[in-house]
């Protein structure tokens, strides 16, 4: 008896496996994706993020397992191109980021004299 991996890699099936990566190497390697590991090391969650953004954009129903992998490694390197040529401070991919520099809310001012009447 034999125990595979719960991310053993499934044969014909590239959305299922990348959904089990362990980790964004393990999903560079599965798509085929050269990378620099410092600009992954810096940028690697906002990479996979921006990758999450175009992948909602695609429909995969019907698709055969090379053309999505096609399009998955594609979108990767654009994914992986995009923090490679600039930081993710420019982008502010998560909320965070972008409320650093969202201006200030204005603050809910109560004039003294109302709260005396």
């Amino acid at each position: 008896m034999t125990c595979e991996p719960a991310n053993a890699p499934v044969p014909g099936n590239i959305l299922a496996n990348m959904k089990a990566a362990a980790s964004a190497e393990d999903i560079f390697k599965l798509l085929d994706v050269g990378y620099d590991a410092k600009v992954l090391n810096v940028a690697r969650l906002h990479i996979l993020r921006r990758m999450g953004e175009y992948l909602a954009n695609e429909d995969f129903a019907g698709v055969s397992d090379s053309i999505a992998a096609a399009r998955c490694k594609g979108m990767l390197e654009r994914a992986y191109e995009d923090f490679a040529t600039s930081s993710p401070l420019q982008h502010r991919i998560f909320k965070v980021l972008r409320d650093a520099v969202a201006p200030p809310k204005p603050a809910n001012f109560v004039p003294f004299d109302t709260l005396l009447k």
